[in-house]
């Protein structure tokens, strides 16, 4: 309101209008502010733009006591506009602390949720490692030969003696090994054992102690659909990368990339698991290992929503036997059965034996093979239809059955021999290389 005052003030001079002398009351403008120390506080009646146009009808003395106003007003008005630039100025160049005191900056805060988050990495991270996978190549010019990266992928230290677990796909055919650390050292590893049908390896690392950080170990057994869960990895080489999501799903059933045979109990997660993120863990919201990340479900080859872990306590008793013996010691029946679409045609349900070497369990028990006869027609062989009263439908049933007996136990095999029912009592023996 001020600042239109004073440019009516300054540019009445100028606005003549010498036919039309309008008698109105002078304006009186008063400031709606505070009384402040930075202007003057007293009520300013300025004259208005009609009563400061000239009159040419009155005399010449009226004429002089109007031009008087005028310069009078006009002084004024200068004064004031010298003021409040002197204070604008004064405003820029001196120090704004006292200022800046009224503007509120709020500072960053993290939720709660946010702050667990961020700790659980920053505690696991340094017990994460990257895991360089190298294969000796020969040069088809040269003849040379060099070691090349063939793949990568992620794992975690087990203990405070150097044993690194991973998945047994992201050593295999490897001629070196690589160990990073999230400091970015990085140490030759050597391979302890693996066990190719759950898809475990481990390695060990000749590092100093103050940087083996062995993760916490956790419990799948008591794991629940929905709750939260972290996995930390290396996926396409980014190292010591976090992705969140929930447990999708419990008791899935997938395939080992080695062997083919089935790993049960395996858990499903939303959280984004690519390649590169084979090996690594997948946590808790205490931070604690529950799986081993180790596939995912996708045509693509990318994270659709849909990876895979090995529970916990199925990598435990695998590392164990590793660290202790080297090797996992396996109890096998020592058969080859046929594909199980091949049983379906046959409309019968179980496992058919399409051999059992005479040295082997089921071979020193009596299970028969599948065989031709002298006019080369095909006989069929024993169907396993069950194995200590459990069902087997397929070659999946009868893996899950083995996995929780011991090699030396005593099991009782039932078959399907011709048109009748056959009980046959096995005792369970470790693969010949383990012997």
């Amino acid at each position: 309101m001020a600042a239109y005052s004073l440019l009516s003030t300054l540019s009445s001079p100028f606005s003549r209008s010498p036919n039309r002398t309008p008698k109105l009351p002078p304006l009186s403008f008063t400031s709606t502010s505070k009384p402040s120390f930075l202007f003057p506080t007293r009520k300013l009646s300025l004259p208005s733009l009609h009563s400061l146009i000239f009159n040419q009808s009155k005399n010449s003395s009226n004429k002089n006591s109007s031009n008087n106003c005028i310069v009078s007003s006009a002084f004024d008005s200068f004064f004031i506009l010298c003021t409040s630039l002197a204070l604008s100025f004064s405003l820029f160049v001196t120090d704004v602390g006292a200022a800046s005191a009224f503007v509120v900056t709020p500072p960053r805060k993290l939720q709660s949720d946010e702050l667990a988050t961020v700790r659980l990495f920053q505690e696991n991270t340094p017990s994460v490692v990257y895991i360089t996978n190298l294969a000796v190549r020969q040069d088809a010019f040269t003849l040379d030969v060099l070691e090349v990266p063939q793949g990568s992928g992620s794992g975690f230290v087990w203990d405070t003696d150097g044993h690194i677990v991973t998945n047994y796909h992201v050593i295999r055919g490897a001629s070196d090994l690589k160990v990073t650390f999230a400091d970015q050292t990085t140490y030759d590893a050597k391979v302890v054992g693996f066990d190719q049908d759950k898809d475990v390896a481990v390695l060990r690392v000749d590092a100093p102690k103050d940087k083996l950080r062995p993760i916490p170990i956790g419990v799948s057994a008591d794991l629940l659909v929905g709750q939260k869960v972290y996995a930390i990895g290396n996926p396409f080489g980014l190292d010591h990368t976090l992705t969140t999501g929930v447990i999708s799903g419990l008791r899935r059933e997938i395939s080992s990339a080695a062997t083919g045979r089935p790993i049960q109990d395996v858990i499903q997660t939303d959280a984004a698991i690519n390649p590169g993120n084979s090996g690594g863990p997948l946590l808790d919201s205490s931070g604690n290992l529950i799986g081993i990340n180790t596939a995912i479900y996708s045509p693509s080859g990318a994270n659709s929503g849909v990876g895979f872990s090995i529970p916990v306590d199925t990598v435990s008793g695998i590392v164990d036997q590793l660290v202790k013996f080297g090797k996992v010691t396996r109890p096998i029946l020592g058969i080859k059965f046929a594909p199980d679409q091949s049983v379906e045609q046959l409309g019968v349900s179980g496992v058919l034996v399409l051999d059992a070497p005479a040295n082997g369990p089921a071979g020193k028990a009596g299970l028969r093979p599948t065989k031709r006869d002298a006019y080369g027609r095909l006989v069929l062989g024993d169907i396993i239809t069950s194995v200590n009263g459990k069902k087997v439908t397929n070659g999946s049933d009868l893996y899950r059955i083995l996995d929780q007996c011991k090699v030396g136990d005593k099991v009782t095999v039932e078959v399907l021999r011709g048109d009748h029912k056959e009980k046959i009592p096995v005792i369970l023996e470790p693969t010949p290389d383990e012997t």
